[in-house]
Formats: structure tokens, sequence, C-alpha cells
């Protein structure tokens, strides 16, 4: 089994969005070293509890602070982008640090509707179409250059030219991107720490519709499930509190940190749990002792035959979201990285 990071850069309650970004650092140098297959970073705008805006920046980042874990977007949001312009950031990121980029791609807005035309870049009047698909395609080839002799875009070169390029993972919570990976031949992503109910048909509908391509050939896919794992259930319980909360605020169109576990408790009262669907086979976010942790993901990844998990863990405390992906990596006996495939330590 493979471990991979998905992180959205929370912000502490009593913190600062530049003290976020530095936890980001510091948990992806320990992803690393606890043998970490990927680290991703996630795209959040005008959130309030998340610093992670601009994953390519923090990627350029976060590959000076590792040495071989790989790094990607989970994920660049493609309908606010130009896809030359993302071809070209992930090509300097790749000739930066090659065969370690992973390109992430979703179609959500990642903001309300005012972040989402205040991203675009012509604001008119008219009902804007669904471009996902298009921009999609348009990006494969800027990235291939295999445009047709006599597309206009044939003419431009992506730079920097190296051998290689990012590996392209489509993502999302839906069976469009199933789908869509699929036919592609691209490797996928089930959101499942966004919406867990199309989980397993989803991952069913890309293994079984899967079409060999230049990038893949055969398929490859993981799930992204939250976690907060710990030594008790006590103590799960009451990390696990301050993601609840902020999960129920951010519904109610409130904005803010990531509460300490006290004021979340206080503030919660009877509410209902929002991470747990009636119709659901596993909770988008699991939280417990490490040992039933380590066999309700082990068996969600044995339901759905995938050998990857990438976890996402939002609590208050750094040190108790550090402490998290410890325990998991040693319950799934993930091998620490050789010495010599680690950042030096500073």
């Amino acid at each position: 089994m493979k471990l991979s990071v998905v992180d959205q850069s929370p912000i502490p309650a009593g913190f600062t969005a530049a003290d976020a970004l530095q936890n980001t650092i510091e948990l992806a140098r320990l992803a690393e070293r606890l043998g970490y297959e990927r680290y991703w970073l996630a795209e959040h705008h005008s959130a309030g509890s998340f610093a992670g805006t601009a994953p390519d920046v923090l990627i350029a980042r976060l590959g000076s602070e590792t040495k071989s874990i790989r790094l990607g977007s989970g994920a660049v949001l493609l309908p606010h982008y130009s896809p030359l312009r993302v071809a070209e950031a992930f090509r300097v990121l790749h000739a930066l640090y090659p065969d370690r980029i992973d390109l992430g791609l979703g179609r959500a807005p990642g903001g309300t509707p005012l972040e989402s035309y205040a991203l675009q870049g012509q604001r008119d009047n008219a009902e804007r179409k669904d471009d996902f698909p298009d921009k999609l395609l348009e990006l494969l080839a800027f990235l291939k250059g295999e445009f047709s002799d006599d597309h206009p875009f044939n003419r431009i070169v992506v730079q920097p030219q190296m051998p290689g390029g990012p590996a392209v993972w489509l993502l999302g919570s839906s069976g469009w991107s199933a789908d869509a990976a699929a036919q592609l031949g691209l490797p996928y992503g089930a959101a499942h720490f966004i919406n867990s109910e199309p989980t397993r048909r989803s991952i069913e509908h890309y293994k079984e519709h899967f079409q060999p391509s230049d990038y893949l050939s055969e398929p490859k896919v993981l799930a992204a499930v939250g976690a907060v794992a710990t030594d008790t259930q006590e103590e799960a319980d009451r990390h696990f509190s301050s993601y609840r909360y902020r999960r129920i605020a951010r519904e109610r169109g409130e904005r803010g940190p990531i509460p300490t576990p006290e004021e979340a408790i206080a503030l919660l009262g009877d509410e209902p749990d929002p991470f747990v669907g009636d119709n659901s086979e596993w909770p988008r976010v699991m939280h417990g002792p490490i040992g039933e942790m380590h066999e309700r993901l082990d068996g969600m990844a044995e339901a759905l035959e995938i050998d990857e998990l990438m976890i996402i863990t939002v609590v208050h405390s750094h040190e108790a979201r550090m402490r998290s992906y410890e325990l998991l990596a040693e319950a799934f006996g993930i091998k620490p990285r050789p010495e010599q495939e680690v950042a030096a330590s500073r």
C-alpha cells in the first residue's frame, strides 16, 4: 500500500496564513522522510480557513525543501486559467524537479461565484459555458506538442523544452471525471473527502472503461480520504471537532480559521456530523485510534482494489496533524526513505 498527502494548508485559529504555509513546508519534509509517495497542494480562494491558493507556487518552494518525494497539485482548477499558462508553469516545475511533478487537474470552482468571476480573464455579461473539456484537451495538446498541422497553436513552443514532462492526473468527485480519465487514458484521483457516495462506482467505471494511451498502458487510481489518527478515541474526537465545526460553519457561509478543539466543542452542541452520508460506504473523514484507523482505511483500499490512499488531515494542532501522519505511516508499514533520498535537515 502506498500513502500520499493532499494538503490544503489549514490556518489554525490564533495563527496566520504565513504560519500555515510554514506548517506545509514542515509537513512535506516529514512526509518525505516517512516514505509517503507524493505530496499534493490544494487550491482554494477566499476561504479564510486555507492558505493554499496557488499550488504551482507552493510546489516550487517544496521542491527546494525536499529531494525525492513527488510533488503536485490537488488540484489546479483549470476552468479559471489559460491552458498555455498552466502548461508553461508545470513545464518550469518539471525542469526544476525532473520526474517529480504531478499536474492534478480539477473542474471545481474552489470558491464562490464571485471569486470565479474575479479569476476570469474575460468578463462579459453572457452566461459562460462549461469549457473544461475543451481546456483539458488543449492543455494535453500543449504538453504533448500534438496540435494538428493546420491549428494556429501548432506554432507555439511550450518552454522550457526538455525530455519528459509532468504526470497529468484528472481529479474529481463525480462520474464525469472518472469517465473522462478513462477515455483519455489518464490517472484518476477520486476525491472521496469531498463527495463520498460516488467513490466506488466512479473507480469501477474508470477501470472498466479505461483506454490505454501514451500516458498509461493500464489504469492508475488513488482515493483521497480525510483521516485523523491518534492514540485514543477521546483524543481523536477532540481533534476532529475542529474540522467538524469548521465544515458546518462553511456550509452556513461563515469564513474563518480552524478553531481550537475547546472552541469547537463549545460551539458544536448537538450538531450532526457533516462528514457522514447516509448512503456512503465510508465517511469522507475518518477519525479514531490508529489500530481502528488502519483497519478501516486498509479495508476501504481493499474493497476498492486500489493500492494508494491520499490522506488529508485538517485539525487545529499542527503537532497533532504531524503525529497523525506518523501513526499512519507506521501502521501501514511504509518504509522510510533512505538518508540519501531525503533533504538535509535544517
